[in-house]
């Protein structure tokens, strides 16, 4: 358990980003399941502004540190890549 002012403010700190990170995480997966799901119907133009609204999303995770820019880059090569064969 914490013992320090500074220790016990960084553990309901760390709970409320939790918290918030733990949402957008969810949200980006959301997007990212929208454009699987188009592409196993085999519908092109739905994958395709499916796509186009994920990957802003998948950036500004990125950007706020919730996910790292690798993971993102080679998920979003391999999304573009399923609906460019389609």
């Amino acid at each position: 358990m914490a013992n320090t002012p500074q220790a016990k403010k960084r553990i309901r700190r760390n709970t409320a980003r939790a918290e918030i990170n733990g949402a957008r995480i969810s949200r980006i997966r959301s997007f990212i399941k929208k454009v699987e799901s188009a592409c196993e119907a085999g519908d092109k133009e739905a994958a395709a502004v499916a796509l186009k609204a994920a990957q802003p999303e998948m950036a500004r995770g990125v950007a706020r540190g919730v996910l790292h820019k690798n993971t993102v880059a080679r998920k979003l090569s391999r999304l573009t890549r399923r609906v460019a064969t389609l």
